[in-house]
């Protein structure tokens, strides 16, 4: 299945227009990849937060504090 006119690649290439498809949308498409990796990030941490929260919330009485500090 080819999605261009190109049957060989023995052709000039200068002479080809687009060899693949939507040629000109890598800056849009490069912009949208580091906005949703940014995004992501953000939420990761905000989420590994509000964990670390209810964890020391659930966890932390004096009790669990006096143990772990003869732990050492």
């Amino acid at each position: 299945m080819s999605m261009t006119e190109i049957d060989s690649w023995a052709v000039d290439l200068a002479d080809v227009t687009f060899i693949y498809p939507w040629v000109g949308s890598e800056v849009v498409m490069a912009i949208v990849g580091i906005a949703l990796w940014i995004l992501w990030h953000i939420w990761q941490l905000r989420h590994e937060n509000q964990t670390y929260e209810e964890e020391a919330q659930k966890y932390a009485n004096a009790d669990n504090m006096k143990r772990a500090a003869d732990n050492d």
